[in-house]
């Protein structure tokens, strides 16, 4: 009896762990594995608050004091849902909501008509008042929810860096700038109301083992919004007065990569990103397209040359307005000769194409190839922001011909991504690194631990004696070369360099002739640089060189820096 009893009591327990398996296991490929899949289907068959609410993490801007500003938040508001079962007479409801909200009759009627349908979202984004009128017309089938969205405070400003956030499929996420290259830290996974003590744990077991870097945290940048702001006044202003095709500019700090300020027109509003027409708006082309930067190029091979030894500011040459290499004639700019006695300063500051054939026949082809790669112009410059493209070199710099060799001394036959130049221009104000360029100066994780990112530093060929020399001359380029020496600021030294490229023609091969792209870069103070400023404009119209584009613009961001962060004289 007690034997038969012990047995049936095994038994029972057997089936009930048997069961608690069977139950557990299938709960846990519900909960964890299959989970998002689950919550997609039930974010459609569910109509309750918790349930749409979206959160998401903060991207910070910081002003010049160190202050935080939301640059990308959260913000609240209500949603009109029906259940269609619900409605009696569709037309009826349609007149009554549309004297409070703005709705679009043919699709109304199609959602209102799914009878097999418990839930449609009908009208998004209402504000309060909207809500309220909404509620006291007592609708059958109709209902308010609370909603959140993503904000952005700035509008257009800084959209580049930030990104947007929008469905891709059925998954809404980060789709470009930071918002994409930090999706992960900025998701939130905490907003489904029907999770119940098993869930949970398993839940947190699925982030353990599945997910062990996936903190959630927000965002602190190095853009300075004022900045920001006036870098894109000051390019709004080029694009209308040369009806640019595109323009571009970055603010870096030299010394450490970090960027103030990184804008691109034309812009988007991320706030109705949904307005725009062409998508290709959203591509930021500082990190991933390249260019021809012709002449901006000459100091990167000027310093080479110093640094080798080949030449010294004093070196002189007989300019003859144009020089033939391998049976092809190379131009000056105007095709003027400056005659015998023409020194390497002069070069720079004339901007001569015939001078940098002579340093670049000085120099010699395996000494230029390994001093231009030394500033990393075939690599990506590791900035965090994604789809960076890395430069267009190689061909030209491993060909057997002189001819290119000879234009890549000038700029041509080369290209960079934007922020690949100004990272290796950076380099001549620095002692010869390269920074890492950079938009997060932090993270401020949800635990409320916090991450301060250190970014390297990698060694250039030259040395802090040829930086030093190649800056001193790029000082007497805006001393005496700019506006005919009346862009010279009296109490601070400003290395300058323009560049004026002619447009690759991608479809016919060859240049356009009538379309140029303009640059301009410049660090200041000179010895010891707080900034570099990197501007381009493709294809402007009615201006022939960037000096005439580019300088006063230059001219107002420089003053502007240097007062708003009260920089002391060096001169």
């Amino acid at each position: 009896m007690t034997y038969s009893f012990l047995s049936r009591s095994r038994l029972t327990l057997l089936g009930i762990f048997i069961f608690s398996l069977i139950l557990g296991t299938k709960l846990f490929l519900i909960q964890v594995v299959n989970h998002e899949t689950y919550l997609r289907d039930a974010d459609h068959q569910y109509a309750t608050p918790a349930g749409s609410i979206y959160e998401r993490g903060t991207i910070y801007f910081v002003s010049k004091d160190g202050g935080l500003i939301s640059a990308a938040t959260q913000t609240a508001g209500f949603k009109v849902a029906i259940n269609p079962s619900k409605i009696a007479n569709p037309e009826e409801t349609f007149e009554a909501l549309s004297k409070v909200i703005t709705l679009d009759h043919e699709d109304f009627i199609k959602r209102a008509s799914k009878k097999n349908d418990p839930y449609e979202d009908i009208a998004t984004r209402i504000v309060q008042e909207e809500a309220d009128a909404i509620s006291e017309l007592a609708l059958p089938g109709v209902s308010i929810y609370k909603e959140k969205w993503r904000f952005y405070p700035g509008g257009s400003l800084a959209s580049h860096t930030l990104g947007l956030v929008g469905y891709k499929g059925d998954e809404l996420g980060g789709r470009y700038g930071l918002e994409r290259e930090y999706d992960t830290l900025l998701a939130r996974h905490n907003d489904n109301p029907y999770v119940n003590l098993f869930a949970e744990v398993f839940s947190n077991i699925k982030d353990t083992f599945f997910n062990d870097e996936n903190r959630a945290g927000d965002i602190v940048t190095t853009i300075e919004p004022n900045v920001q702001s006036f870098l894109e006044d000051k390019m709004e202003e080029v694009a209308l007065k040369y009806n640019a095709d595109s323009i571009g500019g970055i603010i870096m700090n030299p010394k450490d990569g970090s960027i103030y300020a990184l804008g691109v027109k034309p812009d988007f509003n991320p706030n109705n990103f949904s307005q725009e027409k062409d998508v290709s708006v959203f591509s930021n082309p500082l990190v991933e397209n390249v260019l021809e930067f012709g002449s901006v190029v000459k100091p990167l091979v000027m310093a080479g040359a110093l640094d080798a030894g080949v030449v010294t500011a004093k070196t002189t040459y007989d300019d003859r307005g144009s020089v033939v290499v391998e049976k092809k004639e190379i131009f000056n700019f105007d095709k003027k000769a400056r005659g015998p006695g023409t020194t390497m300063q002069k070069v720079l500051s004339e901007s001569l194409n015939t001078g940098m054939v002579f340093v670049e026949k000085k120099l010699g082809k395996e000494k230029l190839r390994e001093y231009l790669l030394s500033f990393g112009i075939q690599n990506k410059t590791g900035i965090d922001l994604p789809n960076e493209s890395a430069g267009l070199v190689s061909n030209i710099l491993t060909s057997p011909r002189e001819i290119e060799y000879a234009n890549a001394s000038f700029g041509q036959g080369i290209a960079f991504t934007p922020i690949e130049m100004t990272r290796a221009l950076a380099s001549l104000g620095n002692g010869g690194q390269l920074v890492t360029p950079h938009v997060v100066k932090s993270i401020r994780y949800s635990d409320t631990s916090s991450k301060d990112f250190i970014y390297p530093l990698v060694p250039t060929k030259i040395t802090p004696v040829t930086a030093e020399e190649i800056t001193r001359m790029l000082v007497v380029v805006m001393d005496e070369a700019i506006k005919g020496g009346a862009g010279k600021l009296d109490r601070f030294s400003v290395a300058v360099k323009t560049g004026t490229a002619q447009v690759a023609d991608s479809e016919n091969g060859g240049y356009y002739e009538d379309r140029n792209t303009h640059s301009f870069v410049g660090y200041f103070p000179a010895y010891n640089p707080e900034f570099i400023v990197f501007l381009y404009a493709v294809n402007p119209k009615g201006v022939e060189y960037a000096a005439t584009t580019w300088t006063d613009p230059f001219l107002d961001l420089t003053k502007f820096l240097l007062n708003y962060y009260e920089v002391p004289p060096d001169r």
